[in-house]
């Protein structure tokens, strides 16, 4: 079975290139430290630092490895590529709520750069699904679990 290709963003892609080079250059060195400064304080069966010390390193470890995994199946999704006569991953978005009357605005990204503060929707999620190939003035039905939610689309933009 093929691995799931991992749709970023260029924005997305930088992000978490920082953020590993973050992770393996600085924190690791940091905890190696904390965990040094632990062992030296002795008795290692009742050190409350050395047992946290060491939860952060398989924290630090296991993003590392979540963030290469994503690196290795990532398909860029750059700017120039982006046709903004319809809604695809890197389209800023924004729509009209039919219900509640209420203009939203979304950037349409891939699934591991996904979040809801910061009003970025995956291209997996339910509305996200329903406004990919969108076009401006189009209505499209979103399948949520509270029924079906109508969103006309106002207009697709460059995000920034």
């Amino acid at each position: 079975m093929a691995e799931k290709k991992n749709i970023l963003t260029y924005e997305g892609l930088k992000k978490l290139e920082e953020e590993l080079q973050d992770l393996k250059v600085v924190q690791r060195r940091e905890i190696a430290q904390k965990i040094k400064e632990a062992r030296e304080q002795g008795d290692l069966s009742e050190n409350a630092e050395y047992d946290a010390a060491k939860d952060e390193q398989r924290d630090i470890e296991a993003r590392i490895e979540q963030i290469e995994q994503i690196l290795k199946n990532a398909e860029v999704v750059l700017d120039e590529e982006i046709d903004y006569d319809k809604i695809s991953i890197g389209c800023v978005v924004r729509v009209l709520d039919l219900e509640y009357g209420e203009e939203e605005e979304y950037k349409l990204v891939g699934s591991s750069e996904a979040s809801s503060l910061q009003n970025k929707i995956s291209n997996e999620s339910p509305i996200g699904r329903a406004l990919i190939g969108a076009e401006v003035g189009d209505v499209v039905d979103v399948e949520a679990p509270a029924g079906v939610l109508q969103y006309k689309v106002l207009s697709i933009h460059r995000a920034g």
